[in-house]
C-alpha cells in the first residue's frame, strides 16, 4: 500500500532521529523505523474504525428519532442513503478488517462525544447535503463520498487527531501519510471486493517471495548509517562555496539518501531517485533546499557516471 515516496520520506524521518541523537545503535534504529512503519498501518485501521462508527453512530439516532413521543416526518421517514453507502457497509462487514480491528481492541464507547462532534460537522458539510438529495446510488458515488469525508473532514479535525496524541506518538507522526493511505485504499475499492477479501497489507508484496519494499527502505536506512563518513566527505567535496557544517541536517540526510539509491538500488532509474530527493526537499527542507541538492546531485552523478559507480540492471537501466 506504501509506495516507494513514502518509504524514502519513513527513512528520511528515522535518520533524521538517528542523527539528533534518538537511538545508541543501528539495530535499535532500525527497529523502530520498521516499527514507526507498522503503525501506521495499525492507524489506517483505526482510521477505518473511526468511519464505520461514524456510520454506526447516525444509525443509533435514526432509530433513536423514531422513538420521539412527537416523532417529525423526517424522523418517521429518515434519509438511509448515508447508513446505505456501500462503501462503509463492505468495510464493516469485511472479516479481516474485523479480526484487525479485534488485534488492535478498538472501541469507540469512551469517545462518543467526539463521534457525535464530528457527526454534526459532517451533517452540516455541503458535500454532504448534496450527496443525501442526490437520488443516484452507485459504488463510485459512494466512493467519492466517502474519500470527501477523509480529505475535507477528518484530515482537519483536531478532536481525532488530539485522541491519537494521547494513544501513541507514532499514530500522531503518521497521521498525514495514512490520510493518504485511506483515500488511496477507498478509490480502489470495487465490486470484487466483499466480506471475504484480504485488505491490503502496508507494503506492496503482491507475487513476491521477498518483502522488497522493507528490504528497500531498511537497506537505505543501514547504508546512510553505515556510510556516513565516506558520504560526508563526498558531499563536502560538491559543496567547496558553502560552510558544510552550517548546511541545513534535513539537506544533508536527503543527499546522502540519494547517494545510497544511487550506488546501492541496481533496478532504480538515476532520473527517478533524483526526481524523488528533490520533492522530498520541496516539502521537509527550506526553500532553497530544492535548488541546492539539484545542483549537488547533478554534480555526483556525473561524476559517478564517469567512474563507472553508477551500475543499473535490467532493460533500459545500464549507464
Amino acid at each position: 500500500m506504501l509506495y516507494r515516496r513514502h518509504l524514502r520520506i519513513k527513512a528520511l524521518q528515522s535518520l533524521y532521529e538517528w542523527y539528533s541523537g534518538s537511538y545508541t545503535n543501528l539495530p535499535e534504529g532500525e527497529r523502530e523505523l520498521i516499527k514507526s512503519i507498522n503503525k501506521l498501518y495499525n492507524l489506517f485501521i483505526y482510521q477505518l474504525s473511526f468511519l464505520v462508527e461514524v456510520k454506526k453512530f447516525a444509525q443509533v439516532r435514526i432509530e433513536e428519532n423514531k422513538k420521539k413521543f412527537y416523532p417529525t416526518d423526517e424522523d418517521l421517514n429518515p434519509n438511509l442513503k448515508f447508513i446505505n453507502n456501500k462503501v462503509l457497509n463492505i468495510i464493516e462487514e469485511n472479516q479481516d478488517f474485523k479480526r484487525k480491528e479485534e488485534a488492535l481492541k478498538i472501541n469507540w464507547s469512551q469517545e462518543e462525544e467526539m463521534i457525535l462532534k464530528f457527526y454534526h460537522m459532517l451533517r452540516e458539510a455541503p458535500f454532504f447535503k448534496k450527496y443525501m438529495t442526490d437520488n443516484s446510488f452507485s459504488l463510485e458515488e459512494d466512493k467519492k463520498f466517502v474519500i470527501k469525508v477523509i480529505d475535507r473532514l477528518m484530515m482537519d479535525f483536531d478532536l481525532l487527531r488530539s485522541y491519537y496524541d494521547e494513544k501513541d506518538i507514532f499514530y500522531t507522526e503518521g497521521y498525514d501519510l495514512v490520510g493518504i493511505l485511506l483515500v488511496k485504499f477507498i478509490d480502489s475499492i470495487n465490486s470484487r471486493f466483499t466480506e471475504n477479501s484480504r485488505l491490503p497489507g502496508i507494503y506492496n508484496t503482491s507475487g513476491q517471495k521477498v518483502n522488497e519494499d522493507e528490504l528497500f527502505v531498511r537497506t537505505l536506512y543501514r547504508k546512510v548509517i553505515l556510510n556516513d563518513e565516506r558520504y560526508s566527505k563526498i558531499i563536502a567535496g560538491k559543496t567547496k562555496n558553502w560552510d558544510y557544517d552550517r548546511i541545513p541536517l534535513t539537506d544533508l540526510i536527503i543527499i546522502k539518501l540519494a547517494i545510497a539509491e544511487l550506488q546501492e538500488m541496481p533496478t532504480i532509474p538515476v532520473k527517478v531517485t533524483l526526481n524523488e530527493y528533490i520533492e522530498l526537499a520541496k516539502y521537509f527542507s527550506t526553500p532553497k533546499s530544492k535548488i541546492f541538492i539539484n545542483g549537488v546531485l547533478d554534480k555526483l552523478i556525473s561524476e559517478f557516471r564517469e567512474e563507472g559507480i553508477i551500475k543499473k540492471q535490467g532493460r533500459g537501466l545500464k549507464e
